[in-house]
């Protein structure tokens, strides 16, 4: 079983329970909550009676068991109005009534009568709105279940990545060891071999790309540096293994920009954007890298001719796995987006795009 199958499995059972607990709670607490009402109601109408003998009583009765059961009453908050609305009596009462609907009328004589109003008691009110607080708890309880179930998928992913990215780089070194050693034996055997220098560049290449691998996963150096030259860097290598049909302009401005970046982290962004960009436009058109010192940032645009990006698919290009090629595996901008916003600190987003216009990716980094 995949583990995606199994996070989602889990959430369902989770979703269910916290459901089920849920309801189970309402329930118990619907049917307390009328038992607990039953029985101040029960003992709302024996201090009715009670307090109907203590105005009926003449002065040889013995008031004593009706005053006690009228004292009796220290948690239900009641109030005695007689026929005109006057206060006669009140106990437990804190600011007047919450809920005047609760009333024992005792009639006195043809004319007269008390209104004996009672609210909730304190404990019956609170009773109410605990299950409201247990769904509260059971929901958190739920959230931080399904995040810490997400959060350990995305550290294994994590791991798995760096994992792949390291022991590219150490399967990498050996081979490229050997063949710079080969390449400055070839330098001495045929000096001038016209072949030699773009064999040496190409070495170099693969001997940066290894470094780029090894960087992933740990925190990189980042130094502050003239993105002119970065770009130019990309390019120059870009520019040499695309056909003449795609063109590539950059405006930098006039003066001179810098950000704290990895130069090697950074290349591989811009490349990995202007491959997405030859891609989509069929390896014809135009790419335009823009860089630009803004109040708050540097940014840096890379623009295409492209068939361009449903907007409903903006965030999509981001997430490992997506993509509208027929080959690939759909993890340039992913990684793009990990390399500017995990360890520059940047933002990287879709700017704009236009169905069958092109697309706009903008890079935004602290200066």
């Amino acid at each position: 079983m995949q583990w995606t199958d199994r996070i989602k499995q889990v959430k369902i059972l989770l979703i269910t329970m916290a459901v089920l607990l849920s309801i189970a709670s309402l329930v118990v607490s619907h049917y307390l909550v009328r038992d607990l009402k039953n029985e101040e109601r029960n003992k709302m109408e024996t201090w009715a009676d009670a307090m109907h003998s203590l105005e009926a009583a003449d002065e040889n009765a013995d008031v004593g068991l009706i005053l006690r059961v009228l004292n009796s009453n220290n948690t239900i908050p009641v109030v005695v109005y007689d026929q005109n609305g006057v206060v006669q009596m009140e106990r437990n009462v804190d600011g007047g009534l919450r809920n005047s609907q609760h009333a024992i009328r005792i009639n006195l004589s043809k004319d007269e009568w008390l209104d004996v109003c009672y609210d909730d008691s304190l404990m019956l009110r609170r009773l109410a709105i605990w299950p409201y607080v247990q769904l509260c708890v059971v929901l958190i309880f739920v959230v931080v279940a399904i995040f810490a179930l997400l959060s350990s998928k995305k550290a294994e992913q994590n791991k798995v990545w760096v994992g792949l990215s390291k022991e590219t780089a150490h399967q990498l070194g050996t081979p490229i060891s050997s063949l710079m050693a080969w390449v400055e034996v070839l330098k001495e055997t045929y000096p001038g071999d016209e072949l030699l220098p773009e064999m040496d560049k190409d070495v170099k290449r693969l001997q940066l790309i290894a470094e780029r691998f090894s960087k992933i996963g740990s925190l990189p150096e980042l130094k502050k540096t003239d993105l002119a030259e970065v770009v130019a860097h990309v390019v120059e290598y870009i520019g040499r293994r695309t056909s003449n049909r795609v063109s590539i302009r950059t405006d930098m401005g006039d003066e001179r920009i810098e950000a704290h970046v990895s130069a090697p982290l950074f290349e591989w962004v811009i490349e990995n954007l202007c491959k997405n960009a030859i891609d989509a436009m069929d390896g014809k058109g135009s790419i335009t890298i823009t860089v630009r010192k803004e109040v708050h940032c540097v940014s840096v645009e890379v623009a295409d001719t492209g068939k361009g990006i449903n907007s409903s698919h903006f965030n999509d290009v981001f997430t490992p796995g997506f993509t509208t090629k027929s080959r690939g595996w759909g993890l340039g901008l992913s990684l793009a987006k990990r390399i500017v916003e995990e360890y520059h600190k940047g933002h990287i987003y879709v700017k704009s795009s236009t169905l069958g216009l092109g697309t706009t990716f903008r890079i935004e980094l602290k200066p």
